[in-house]
C-alpha cells in the first residue's frame, strides 16, 4: 500500500530527474504521455489506499458492533442467571455480585476494544496523511522545477481552474 505509492513517487521523480534539459534553460522536456501514465498510476495507488482506509474504518465498526453484541449477551446471561437464583439467601447475593462483575468486565472489554480500534485507525490515517504530505511536497518541487525554479510563481493559483483533469477526477 504505502510501498506502492512510494514506488510511484519514485518513478515520477526519476522521470523529472532523467528528462532531457531544454538548452539555455533550467527546464526539462518530459514525455507528456509517459508522465500522465505515471500520474495515473499514482492516482490509482492513492485510490486503493483510500479504499483500504475506508475498509479499515468499516471493519472497526463491525468489531465494535460485535463487542457490544457480546457485552449485551453477557448481560442477558447474567440476568437469566440471577432470575434462576432469586431468593433471600446468600446464593441470591452472590448472583447479584457475579452479574455486576460480568457487566463490568464486558464494559471494560468493550472500552478496551474501542480504544484499540481507535488507535489502529488513527495510526493508519496518520500514515496516509504523511504519504499525502510527501506527495504534495514532491508535486510542489516538480512544479518549481518545471517553472524554472521560480518558487514565487507557486503562490499564484490563478491558473488552477484552467487545468484539465481526467474525466474520473473532473470537478463537480
Amino acid at each position: 500500500m504505502r510501498g506502492d505509492i512510494d514506488a510511484r513517487l519514485h518513478d515520477l521523480r526519476a522521470a523529472v530527474e532523467e528528462a532531457r534539459s531544454v538548452p539555455m534553460s533550467a527546464s526539462v522536456m518530459i514525455n507528456r504521455s509517459e508522465f500522465l501514465d505515471l500520474l495515473a498510476s499514482l492516482e490509482a495507488a492513492i485510490d486503493q489506499t483510500l479504499s483500504q482506509a475506508t475498509e479499515v474504518v468499516g471493519d472497526r465498526e463491525a468489531v465494535l458492533a460485535d463487542g457490544v453484541s457480546q457485552a449485551e449477551e453477557i448481560v442477558r446471561a447474567a440476568e437469566m442467571e440471577r432470575e434462576a437464583l432469586v431468593s433471600e439467601t446468600d446464593v441470591f447475593r452472590l448472583a447479584e455480585i457475579r452479574a455486576a462483575e460480568i457487566t463490568e468486565s464486558a464494559q471494560q472489554a468493550a472500552t478496551e476494544l474501542q480504544a484499540e480500534t481507535d488507535q489502529y485507525v488513527e495510526e493508519k490515517l496518520a500514515n496516509f496523511e504523511l504519504t499525502l504530505e510527501r506527495t504534495l511536497e514532491l508535486v510542489r518541487r516538480g512544479r518549481a522545477k518545471l517553472s524554472g525554479g521560480h518558487s514565487h510563481a507557486l503562490g499564484d493559483d490563478s491558473d488552477v481552474d484552467a487545468i484539465r483533469l481526467p474525466d474520473h477526477l473532473d470537478r463537480p
